[in-house]
């Protein structure tokens, strides 16, 4: 059976051009074309992309990332991490690569191709390789986000779970990835375009937005379009965000229910299927190119747009106005207008909302951060009507009903020996000692003989032991349940990897256990450290295999420091403090 493609995702003679200017270069082969690759795909290595490779791909097919054509190659790498420009001098802020592991590296050479396929193996489309090339992650860090601190969630998946080898070419696209929610709402920018064309839209404000939008929102992004004159387009990403940010499903439920809010006719509610890295200046320039191919014509500018928090040291990773600076400086070569715009505040005295910049020494401010919601959201208590609107409140209630358990994963790691299985007895023990929450118990051992039986204990398969923990640890977080965790785990990008299935839905406490090699040895009552050194159990971790040492985990224990009942009520006042469980 053809594939047969909707007009959007066909690729035409000519680009498509914007009001503005702005050239669309989209990606997907004609019908007939398309399906003459389909047939013969299953004969070329393959990528089962992930996330955030499966959010670029899209934005490469139809047309979001132009003028890339494909993944960046390795002189255009080098040269956007250095001065945020492609190989040819067009301002480009973001590296967009294909990273794959060294087996498939080492199958290729310039002139293969690859088939890139979502998780379920769908292929999706071909890569064309002209470059295979090792980055150095830790100089993309610091170019690219200006840090290597771990806690920017940019700087953790680069350096925790990105694979060696970047593949660079162009891209031809077969088919779109499939999305079943909120169809409507998912346009691609020809058809973005081809809206505001209809409706005679000639200046169009776009919003970026990755949490629920309350009042000031809806005062600040009214004030933006009416200070430039257009109509308001609202694009939340909604491909990948920072971890622990409410969901997409929930949060487009709220951005629905706060449309009626604006006038008639003026504003426009469109998804973007965006990976986020959370770079500060630098993601807020590429979110303006972006927004400029999806034919908005001004772009607003908040304060620490898509800044990540603090780092080790409490500092925010950005100053508050660099996005707006750097934008600024280059507004002239962007080609879309910039709206810099301060935070909206509540007056009470006033009882309006107004720019932070405008607030006299007279007036009443009012806030509510972020965690105070979540506690008004946990304890069922009042959240005021002049933060949100009753809709949007009633929405967020039923995805965190009152006093609901948080779910969360205790994740053990350490070496053979090291006392982890004990712990997360002692621990289990004591969680239902004193509670009646359901706790289960994903020991290493166990999971080995049940959830992976047939893994042997390469690298690779250690790793996809240690993910298929994580995923069922965050199926049991996400119904408000505990996970104990308890496996060697000796990969960091394994353990990053399970770390983001769990909080996707809930907390992932990771407690290092980390007992002394000569400690683990003497414990050892099946001689498998002994069988280890005789060369007679190959890759054995702490003798012939290495373990990788977590670098920030929530808590580190000694486990022959003191009894295993010491050491658990040490964890156990970890999770009081973090309000996990009572007190």
């Amino acid at each position: 059976m053809a594939t047969v493609l909707s007009p959007e995702y066909q690729t035409t003679d000519e680009p498509l051009i914007a009001p503005h200017g702005g050239v669309l270069k989209e990606r997907y082969l004609p019908a007939d074309e398309a399906e003459a690759l389909k047939q013969r795909i299953g004969n070329l290595p393959s990528v089962d992309l992930n996330t955030r490779q499966l959010c670029d791909l899209e934005l490469l097919l139809n047309g979001a990332f132009s003028p890339l054509e494909g993944f960046l190659g390795r002189l255009d790498y080098n040269r956007v991490l250095d001065e945020m420009r492609l190989a040819d001098g067009t301002l480009w802020p973001m590296p967009i690569t294909l990273d794959v592991g060294e087996a498939l590296a080492a199958q290729l050479s310039a002139g293969s191709e690859v088939a890139l396929r979502d998780s379920q193996g769908v292929p999706l489309a071909v890569l064309e390789v002209d470059d295979i090339y090792w980055p150095d992650r830790l100089h993309e860090a610091r170019r690219v986000f200006g840090t290597t601190d771990r806690l920017h969630p940019g700087v953790a998946e680069l350096l925790e779970c990105t694979r060696p080898a970047c593949l660079g070419g162009r891209v031809r696209g077969i088919q779109p990835p499939a999305h079943y929610d909120f169809t409507e709402l998912r346009d691609t920018p020809r058809r973005l375009r081809e809206w505001f064309a209809a409706r005679g839209w000639t200046r169009v404000v776009a919003f970026q937005t990755r949490n629920p939008m309350h009042r000031a929102h809806r005062e600040l992004t009214l004030r933006a379009a009416e200070q430039v004159g257009a109509k308001l387009l609202i694009q939340p990403s909604v491909g990948r965000t920072k971890p622990g940010d409410v969901d997409h499903y929930t949060r487009v439920r709220c951005y629905r229910a706060l449309l009626p809010q604006y006038p008639q006719d003026s504003v426009k509610l469109s998804l973007l299927p965006l990976a986020m890295r959370m770079g500060g200046p630098r993601e807020a320039l590429w979110h303006a190119i972006i927004r400029k191919n999806y034919g908005a014509t001004h772009f607003i500018v908040g304060r620490d747009h898509a800044g990540p928090g603090k780092d080790a040291d409490g500092k925010p990773f950005y100053p508050p106005f660099a996005a707006q600076e750097l934008l600024r400086a280059h507004q002239d070569e962007l080609g879309i207008g910039i709206v810099p715009f301060p935070a909206m505040v509540y007056a009470a005295n006033r009882d309006a909302y107004l720019p932070a910049t405008e607030v006299g020494p007279q007036d009443e401010v009012r806030d509510i951060s972020g965690t105070e919601l979540r506690r008004h959201l946990r304890e069922g208590s009042e959240i005021p009507s002049w933060f949100s609107f009753p809709e949007v409140v009633r929405i967020l209630r039923e995805r965190h009903p009152a006093r609901a358990p948080r779910g969360f994963a205790l994740f053990f790691t350490g070496l053979s020996g090291a006392g982890k299985s004990t712990l997360a007895q002692a621990v289990v023990a004591q969680l239902l000692e004193h509670g009646s929450r359901p706790v289960t118990v994903l020991d290493g051992d166990e999971v080995r003989r049940h959830l992976s039986r047939g893994l042997g204990f390469s690298r690779e398969d250690r790793a996809a032991n240690v993910t298929r923990i994580g995923y069922v640890a965050g199926e049991i977080v996400r119904h408000g349940g505990i996970a104990v965790c308890a496996p060697i785990a000796p990969y960091a990008d394994a353990r990053a990897e399970a770390r983001a299935l769990v909080e996707a839905h809930g907390d992932f406490i990771e407690i290092h256990v980390a007992t002394p090699l000569e400690v683990c040895e003497a414990r050892d009552r099946k001689g498998l450290y002994a069988q280890a050194r005789a060369g007679k159990i190959a890759s054995f971790t702490g003798i012939s295999d290495p373990y990788e040492v977590p670098e920030a985990p929530e808590l580190r224990v000694d486990g022959g420091s003191a009894e295993p009942v010491v050491l658990a009520r040490q964890i156990l006042a970890l999770l009081r403090n973090k309000g996990l469980i009572d007190g």
